[in-house]
């Protein structure tokens, strides 16, 4: 993996980028470290809040027989945080949970079993790599809302092997033009054409922001002049807070590669997600499919569609978003009254994520461990980056806990990193950076 640190300053650094693709081998993402400040447990009992065992566990095995590719693969940080955050005492602000307790559990339990009961035999069984006709059919229905004309085509998914990722910085109004531009002309000079363009344009995970739409069709025009396929992945698209539906980089141009998911507006645990792709991309789409999953499960997409057929799922998506606006409302108020001077942070419009930066001199992944030893969890900013940034951000999800929960937990982070400046100013490093306001006048990361 590189990076082009020049276009990452065009924009600032405080928001995570969009990310380049072209070929070449991963390199390694550390796990979760820190300095336990607890008694260590004896070797044969697992801390439970110890999040860099998986480390040594990998370290372990054994890796004389495995494909070279394998070298690039890590673990990711967000997922070695989950056996940890979900412990009842632990105020986890580091998972995008969709709050599943809106759904109407007794009605989908009747639908399930009279699916079971009515088409048992084809649910089931073996299943198409292209998915069930009749949600295919239905998946076209959920993309016209945002402007999106489609047939239905092939589903499935396209996993990416020795990929190597260029950062391009965004700001306050998401992917900056001038920095695309910047690292495409960049990697130009080395002779490298990227593959193609990875950007989550609506409400973006983790950085929370949303593609200005005069920016938009710049974005594509940029892309195309430079030879470069653009991947667009939209799984908060139809949870913005002021009911705006913004137009999908698709519905302006046919060649964009579209991923959908109802992770986010049904059910995450059915794992079902979609692709529209141009025809030239589909037919080796669906062979990457069947090659990496043979049979995707007919079961999880017949209730998928039965759902999309027989409940006012329009309604329920007004509903999940009535509850995340609240919990938003609930981690800003809270943001504003626990942090201490020297953070800042954005306010998204819709969507699971405030993007947190600490004052200069906080390592937010060597504190998290003893954030986890307060019982609150969080999801590290190097996470999201391929080259080692990040370390003053951090991502808190607001999707999952209550408005009670939500502010605890951030009581509790607020005591921690009051912990972490007391150890700094007390060894002469003080924190330099100025507190921003929070709201829809503060300062933005980027001057674009």
């Amino acid at each position: 993996m590189c990076c082009d640190r020049a276009s990452r300053l065009a924009e600032g650094q405080d928001v995570p980028p969009s990310r380049l693709h072209s070929d070449g081998p991963l390199a390694p993402l550390d796990l979760l470290k820190g300095r336990p400040q607890v008694p260590v447990p004896p070797p044969t009992v697992p801390d439970p809040y110890d999040i860099s065992t998986a480390a040594a566990a990998a370290a372990a095995a054994p890796t004389g027989r495995f494909a070279r590719r394998t070298a690039g693969m890590t673990a990711s940080e967000i997922r070695a945080l989950f056996a940890v955050a979900s412990r009842p005492e632990v105020v986890s602000l580091a998972g995008g949970m969709p709050n599943l307790a809106a759904l109407p559990l007794d009605t989908l339990a009747a639908e399930v079993g009279q699916l079971v009961a009515s088409e048992g035999q084809t649910a089931l069984q073996y299943g198409s790599a292209q998915g069930t006709p009749a949600l295919r059919e239905q998946i076209c229905e959920v993309m016209r809302l945002e402007g999106i004309p489609a047939s239905a085509g092939a589903l499935g998914s396209c996993p990416a092997y020795r990929a190597r990722v260029v950062h391009v910085a965004m700001g306050a109004r998401g992917l900056g033009p001038q920095s695309l531009r910047n690292a495409l002309e960049s990697l130009a000079r080395q002779g490298i054409t990227p593959k193609f363009l990875y950007t989550i344009p609506n409400f973006h995970n983790p950085a929370g922001v949303t593609l200005a739409v005069e920016r938009r069709t710049e974005i594509l025009e940029i892309c195309v002049s430079h030879g470069v396929a653009v991947v667009e992945d939209n799984p908060y698209g139809l949870l913005g807070f002021s009911g705006t539906v913004y137009p999908a980089l698709r519905s302006f141009d046919r060649d964009v590669v579209y991923l959908g998911s109802f992770s986010k507006t049904f059910a995450s645990g059915l794992r079902v997600g979609w692709a529209l792709v141009p025809p030239a991309v589909r037919d080796r789409m669906v062979l990457a499919a069947e090659s990496a999953t043979l049979c995707p499960p007919t079961f999880n997409q017949m209730i998928v569609s039965r759902y999309l057929q027989t409940q006012d799922w329009r309604s329920q998506v007004k509903t999940f978003t009535a509850a995340y606006r609240e919990r938003r409302d609930a981690m800003l108020a809270a943001l504003e009254t626990h942090l201490p001077p020297g953070c800042s942070w954005n306010v998204p419009d819709g969507g699971f994520y405030v993007w947190l930066t600490v004052p200069e001199g906080v390592d937010t992944k060597a504190m998290l461990p003893r954030a986890v030893t307060a019982r609150v969890a969080y999801a590290s900013g190097t996470g999201f980056y391929a080259d080692g940034f990040g370390s003053r951000q951090l991502r808190l999800s607001y999707c999952y806990p209550t408005p009670e929960r939500i502010e605890e937990g951030v009581r509790r982070l607020a005591g921690v990193l009051g912990a972490e400046l007391d150890v700094m100013r007390t060894f002469g490093v003080p924190a330099r950076t100025p507190r921003l306001r929070s709201g829809p006048d503060a300062p933005s990361p980027d001057t674009a």
